[in-house]
């Protein structure tokens, strides 16, 4: 399965910069170019690169069986039981032949990323401990103002206790955001994180904006300043998948889903995830939902989001931004997620009557944007163009340069999934706590709780039947 993820958004420039475009973060933002307002953005489809010598092995259950009884037998704690032990069969295999170890995993998959040499690479397939080895590919990043699409979405509407918007009140519910990581914006309840990308796992700082952004559509603060998210307040975990530039790997992405279900795993309730939000994803070709959890076209990234949602966590996904089939995008083929299209609005109101957004203007008001991904894995879809969220700039203060917060407006399928994350986590929080993430989707879509095509919302193309979120009823 070919893999090249991307940051699933268009940036459209900077709040009070008009539409001053910028390149995708797949070029690390070095040029600056304008953007071609009437181009869907690329996420590089077809061009997926495995890392040279860089393997997921994924282990038979049974292979860990013995050693987490082991580790159980003196420790109560499951989650740790379950990494230690894929630790040590990680350990073995890699004394025996040669390889180096980057990432284990214990929960939500039972595996280990390393390095193998390509003389051992057979030796490791054959192992009887083995299920199956898979190439690590690349991956690449997806006075208070309401934003409008947190108007859009009617979450300041909402009957529930944290209502966007009426300056109080804080979702008691904890979000994960799977991506470049959190700056700790003071709009922002950023309560720890982990990071994938280095094994200094503390510091799951974002170095690229992207995360951020994400990060305040969901849970921004119901406070004096800055912007409000679709759960205001709520917890945040950042797990740092992505580096600065927005580059990572399926290995990391995979090490983000673990640590999650880890989370849930182990003996410490105050950190459980309800929801998980995934504003990444990439190009795979048909086929990449094989109905089968990644069990037969060998995808180590499904099989562990498989069994995270088993474990209870609700996942919310960006659809992409190739206009093209969702089918073909992972991890929005999975039939396990939520999947999120992104929706064009101007004014915060349903009917069309808004006019061009003024930072795209090649869009329609509540028309589905022209660069969204669409079709049937497409469960919803949310506002996703000129979208104003968290950010963060480096400025000179006192002659010495600093990291200070800021807002910023950007579109993409990135910024309509986390609108869908916020309004799942304050479901699980004020509706039904022991919802299961069908359940979860099941209310988001019945028609009392969204709209439907034509009933505010057009689809001029007819690619996106999904209906359209509605917070009214939260």
């Amino acid at each position: 399965m070919v893999k090249r993820f991307g940051l699933l958004l268009t940036v459209v420039g900077a709040m009070l910069l008009a539409c001053a475009g910028v390149v995708l973060a797949q070029t690390a933002d070095k040029s600056r170019a304008a953007e071609k307002p009437s181009a869907p953005s690329s996420q590089g489809a077809g061009q997926g690169r495995a890392i040279p010598d860089r393997y997921i092995v994924v282990l038979e259950d049974r292979a860990t069986e013995a050693a987490e009884q082991a580790v159980q037998a003196t420790s109560r704690n499951v989650a740790q039981a379950a990494e230690q032990a894929s630790a040590q069969v990680a350990g073995e295999l890699a004394q025996k032949n040669g390889l180096e170890v980057t990432q284990t995993y214990g929960n939500a998959l039972k595996g280990f990323a390393a390095k193998i040499p390509a003389g051992r690479l057979d030796a490791v397939r054959s192992d009887p401990r083995v299920a199956f080895v898979a190439e690590d590919r690349e991956v690449k990043a997806s006075a208070q103002v309401m934003p409008r699409g947190i108007n859009r979405a009617d979450a300041d509407l909402s009957t529930n206790s944290v209502q966007a918007g009426n300056g109080s009140g804080a979702a008691n519910v904890d979000v994960a955001v799977i991506d470049t990581g959190i700056y700790r914006h003071p709009d922002l309840n950023v309560v720890g994180g982990y990071n994938c990308m280095s094994t200094t796992r503390s510091a799951w700082g974002d170095g690229n904006g992207h995360g951020t952004h994400v990060a305040g559509t969901a849970a921004a603060k119901d406070n004096t300043t800055g912007v409000v998210g679709t759960a205001p307040g709520a917890r945040l975990w950042a797990m740092r998948v992505l580096d600065s530039s927005g580059s990572g790997s399926t290995s990391t992405v995979v090490c983000g889903i673990n640590r999650v279900t880890a989370m849930n795993n182990d003996t410490d309730t105050t950190n459980d995830i309800e929801v998980a939000n995934m504003s990444l994803g990439g190009y795979a070709g048909p086929g990449a939902d094989d109905g089968n959890c990644g069990n037969t076209n060998k995808d180590p990234e499904h099989k562990a989001i498989c069994a995270s949602v088993a474990d209870g966590i609700t996942y919310v996904v960006a659809a992409g931004n190739d206009a093209d089939d969702a089918a073909n995008h992972v991890p929005a083929a999975y039939d396990e997620v939520i999947t999120v299209s992104a929706l064009s609005d101007s004014d915060g109101k349903s009917g069309g009557t808004g006019g061009a957004p003024n930072c795209r203007t090649s869009e329609q008001d509540d028309y589905f944007a022209s660069f969204s991904n669409y079709g049937a894995d497409v469960d919803i879809g949310a506002p996703g163009v000129c979208i104003n969220s968290t950010w963060f700039v480096k400025k000179r203060v006192n002659g010495k340069r600093r990291t200070v917060p800021s807002y910023k407006t950007i579109s993409g399928t990135s910024m309509a999934s986390p609108h869908v994350a916020g309004a799942a986590a304050v479901y699980k929080a004020n509706k039904n706590p022991s919802a299961t993430p069908e359940e979860v989707r099941a209310f988001m879509l019945d028609p009392a709780n969204s709209e439907a095509k034509d009933a505010g919302h057009t689809d001029d193309k007819n690619h996106h039947p999904e209906p359209v979120l509605q917070m009214d009823n939260y």
